[in-house]
């Protein structure tokens, strides 16, 4: 293994929030291990906690130790990019789910569409598709 991200954690004020939310917006699923405020994020199929390399990472949900995000603020932290079929259609559905627009859907030459939301905790994250609005591959 060289050096590849392998796990992901997003912090939350309301666990449960958070977990509705992604689950509702991505379809991942959550279980929480025993009575200790932190849960396993399941991606889905491909992670490579499940053996196959370079497909995807699963991650965790753990109780925030302090202040949410202030909107606005410059990002502390690292944050995560999704790939999506739907950029346009992710956005607008986690718009309806209680998220923020952070950047709205836009075509990046070379890179694909991409959009940023904030989830309904303050935490920052991204969705990406190679597609352009065009229907053109960027990548």
């Amino acid at each position: 293994m060289a050096n590849l991200v392998v796990h992901f954690e997003i912090h939350a004020t309301e666990p449960q929030q958070l977990i509705d939310f992604y689950s509702e917006l991505l379809g991942w699923s959550f279980q929480q291990f025993g009575d200790v405020p932190y849960w396993a994020i399941m991606t889905g199929d491909g992670a490579i906690s499940q053996g196959a390399a370079g497909f995807g990472i699963n991650g965790g949900l753990t109780e925030r130790r302090g202040p949410r995000p202030e909107v606005g603020a410059p990002v502390s932290g690292c944050n995560i990019v999704v790939g999506v079929d739907d950029v346009d259609g992710t956005f607008e559905r986690g718009l309806e789910l209680g998220g923020t627009e952070a950047l709205a859907p836009a075509d990046m030459p070379g890179v694909g569409r991409l959009a940023y939301l904030l989830d309904p905790d303050g935490n920052v994250f991204g969705f990406i598709s190679p597609v352009l609005s065009d229907g053109t591959r960027a990548m």
